[in-house]
């Protein structure tokens, strides 16, 4: 018994509908986000490139062991006129043994070192200022959502209360008729109205599924989550006016917080240091070089005997590169056309930030007009549907007349829910697109 109860809290608890308010929602999508994992990688790595870059620039150690088998030979003897018997000068060893610890230190790259270090350093700084812009896109897409699933269930709601006035009036004028009040015709009317509103109700119905579904995926969670939101957080509606946005200063805001165009700067610089990397092929390069031998035999101590001994050396070398038909001039090209492009995409992104930011101020401009336009269309279809149904009641108007009433009061309501959502919508839009954070 006790299992069974268990069992159906259980299924109680899952079968729940949870309910997120929009921060709630921005956290929990963020916290599961697929495409938030991938920028993270890229961060990860990109600062392991720099470890990489820093790497070469500090003393490389190796180590290096070997075994050789020789053939047998003849043993090294010299013939003198005193002796009868060849000298014996030293034996054969068959069996070598190499064990190696070199070290060498970069002392002069011609500033590629340092220039790929410079570079791999930017790169990282846009990567990381990619994933602050990817966790901006991200919570728009999961508010994008949010208010989307939030405008269906009103639509839904709003239906659901329609279709109840709409079988009072139904009830009440089969009531009329059966007293010989009204005529078969406005029942007719009022039962197609009523059969619309239902489909209306259905279509209604699938597009909340529909839009709980995408809501659900953005969050990371079970497309089939009973999930619900609570917008009582909604201000639109309660905004006397609308917050002042002057465009010269969003201009220059979203000039110099927008993360693709700081990204884009970061690997311009970037671009710009890999080309210095590659014209160092025209300069030498400087190496310090030591290193420490432990062999049997040890070449260095002649006769050669068959026991391990150590040496070592110290060094200095030089490379550089006097003709290598045309490589470091053909890297130098690609590097600084590589640069060009990403100078262009730049410019071109600043006048692309500029139609957005204009673009997105208009649309908010336009959609708090769009508020106070239809709450005043809702109070005047509320205040015609009142005076309509008193007189529907009292015989003085017809079906038609309460149908159309109802009409207007529904797509009145639906209007200012509409504009209230698009309004949301469009603030964090221009909110985004002026660069700043909107989660």
């Amino acid at each position: 018994m006790k299992k069974v109860i268990l069992l159906l809290l259980i299924l109680s608890a899952i079968l729940t509908a949870q309910k997120l308010t929009l921060r709630q929602s921005i956290e929990l999508g963020l916290k599961n986000s697929k495409d938030l994992r991938i920028s993270q990688s890229k961060v990860l790595s990109s600062g392991a490139k720099i470890a990489e870059t820093n790497s070469q620039m500090l003393p490389q150690v190796k180590f290096q062991a070997g075994y050789t088998r020789l053939s047998n030979v003849p043993a090294f003897q010299v013939q003198t006129p005193f002796s009868p018997r060849p000298i014996k000068i030293s034996d054969v060893i068959p069996d070598n043994y190499n064990l190696k610890l070199s070290l060498q230190q970069p002392v002069f790259t011609g500033f590629r070192l340092s220039s790929l270090k410079n570079a791999a350093e930017l790169n990282n700084k846009a990567v990381a200022t990619d994933y602050t812009k990817d966790i901006n896109e991200a919570a728009f897409k999961i508010q994008s959502y949010y208010w989307q699933y939030y405008k269906a269930m009103q639509l839904l709601k709003l239906l659901n209360e329609n279709l109840v006035q709409n079988q009072k009036h139904l009830e009440d004028t089969r009531n009329n008729l059966a007293n010989g009040l009204v005529t078969r015709n406005d029942v007719l009317k009022l039962e197609v109205v009523y059969s619309n509103t239902k489909l209306q109700q259905i279509e209604a119905t699938n597009n909340t599924d529909i839009a709980r579904i995408a809501f659900n995926q953005a969050l990371g969670l079970q497309m089939n989550a009973p999930t619900e939101i609570e917008a009582d957080n909604l201000q639109a509606s309660e905004d006397k006016e609308a917050e002042v946005y002057k465009y010269e200063d969003i201009i220059k805001e979203a000039k110099e917080n927008r993360g693709e165009l700081q990204s884009l700067k970061f690997r311009l610089d970037a671009g710009n240091e890999v080309v210095n990397a590659a014209k160092s092929g025209w300069m030498p390069l400087v190496f310090l070089n030591a290193n420490y031998y432990y062999n049997q035999p040890n070449s260095r101590y002649q006769p050669p005997v068959n026991q391990f001994r150590d040496s070592w050396d110290v060094g200095m070398s030089l490379s550089w590169d006097v003709w290598n038909w045309g490589y470091t001039s053909s890297q130098t090209v690609q590097a600084e056309q590589n640069a060009l492009q990403t100078e262009t995409l730049l410019s071109q992104l600043n006048e692309a930030v500029e139609l957005e930011v204009y673009s997105n101020y208009l649309t908010y401009q336009r959609a708090f007009e769009k508020i106070t336009v239809s709450r005043q269309t809702v109070e005047q279809a509320k205040e015609n549907y009142r005076i309509i149904n008193d007189k529907y009641n009292q015989q003085l108007s017809t079906s038609t007349d309460i149908i159309d009433a109802g009409t207007l009061a529904l797509q009145a309501e639906t209007n200012y829910n509409n504009a209230i959502v698009d309004y949301a919508i469009a603030r964090t839009k221009l909110e985004k697109s002026i660069g700043r954070r909107i989660f």
